[in-house]
């Protein structure tokens, strides 16, 4: 099913994010995965993204995932694609490895330069150049990254809502947003699309906070901006690991809830390849 079809009713759709697991020990966590996608599979998600590494790095375990995705977990997943120092041959490549595998949706992103020394090839410069370059050539739907918050590297958020707009206006059905902890700058965002020309639809980016340490450091690498509310209870709770897992549910579980009031198209969740925090946040707003 494509984005354009799953996306195309007033209800909003769940989906999950996963990372394919790093080489130490790779096949028994590839079996833990498996079991952790069987148990998210029990909400009936839209559909589950599976990220990949600079430049394609882990492309043969990504390409391995979805198809367990696909095939023995029977949900639909979505590759990841960016193309920042990745050669025209590779992204020739790859899309045709995917849609011949049977899938029908990439999420286009620029990516992160590699920190090792891969050779930097300059054949894509920027996400809505993937977008251009898909569209033309294949028959993949094509979502694209969103940042409520605006990207690190953006000057500003208006000019981050314009190279927004621009992967949108090369053919992007749909935008899956970068995590949000704070309601109110999400769908001020989302009102600043709509104003811009946006109107495709906007799925939210939920973090189950797990972790105090873990979500310090991923906060500070994206730039999230984190509610008063929530640092100030986060601190309180950082010596009780138990405390931690019950407050990040209730947060996301009230963030999830109100934004299905404001009627958001999906709410993605970056799920760590864990199960447990996302259904019991499932659990409980449905």
């Amino acid at each position: 099913m494509k984005l354009s079809e799953i996306y195309n009713s007033s209800e909003t759709k769940i989906s999950f994010e996963i990372f394919p697991p790093k080489s130490e020990n790779y096949e028994e966590k590839l079996k833990e995965l498996e079991q952790e996608l069987i148990r998210l599979k029990q909400v009936n998600p839209a559909l589950i993204s599976i990220t990949y590494g600079a430049c394609g790095s882990n492309r043969n375990s990504t390409i391995e995932i979805a198809k367990m995705i696909k095939e023995k977990i029977g949900i639909i997943p979505m590759q990841h694609l960016t193309c920042i120092c990745s050669s025209l041959q590779f992204i020739q490549d790859y899309i045709k490895e995917i849609e011949d595998m049977g899938l029908e949706n990439v999420l286009a992103l620029k990516g992160d330069e590699p920190k090792d020394n891969l050779v930097c090839y300059k054949d894509f410069l920027y996400a809505n150049e993937l977008v251009k370059y898909i569209k033309k050539h294949s028959s993949l739907e094509v979502a694209v990254a969103g940042y409520p918050e605006k990207h690190p590297s953006a000057p500003s958020l208006d000019e981050d809502i314009k190279r927004l707009k621009a992967k949108v206006d090369t053919g992007a059905v749909c935008i899956f947003n970068q995590m949000c902890f704070d309601n109110t700058n999400f769908l001020k965002y989302r009102d600043k699309c709509t104003a811009s020309g946006i109107t495709k639809p906007q799925i939210a980016g939920i973090f189950p906070i797990t972790n105090y340490k873990q979500i310090k450091r991923i906060t500070t690498m994206c730039e999230a901006q984190m509610p008063k509310k929530l640092v100030e209870n986060l601190e309180k709770y950082k010596d009780n690991q138990e405390d931690i897992i019950k407050y990040g549910i209730d947060f996301a579980s009230e963030q999830c809830a109100e934004l299905i009031q404001e009627g958001v198209a999906g709410l993605h969740f970056y799920t760590l390849n864990k199960a447990s925090a996302t259904l019991k946040i499932l659990e409980n707003i449905h």
